[in-house]
């Protein structure tokens, strides 16, 4: 796979909780032991796993749609 960035960051508060951003906007917060989790994953990836791993934890992932935007008019060649 390509190392991309996906437009994901995220910010950890003092109070423990994380904040994920997506294109500078606010997607979700982690809290108490999901939180630790996260941090303690980001640590030992790489930026595309990241990425991947903010995705998957904001609901931005794979949609559901991919089979239907496939039959698409559009996307036909």
């Amino acid at each position: 796979m390509k190392d991309e960035d996906l437009g994901f960051t995220y910010k950890r508060k003092r109070n423990g909780d994380v904040e994920i951003f997506h294109r500078g906007a606010k997607a979700t917060t982690l809290r108490g032991e999901k939180a630790s989790w996260f941090i303690e994953d980001m640590q030992d990836s790489d930026l595309q796993d990241q990425q991947q791993d903010m995705a998957r934890l904001t609901g931005n992932y794979k949609r559901g749609n991919e089979r239907k935007a496939k039959d698409h008019p559009r996307n036909k060649s």
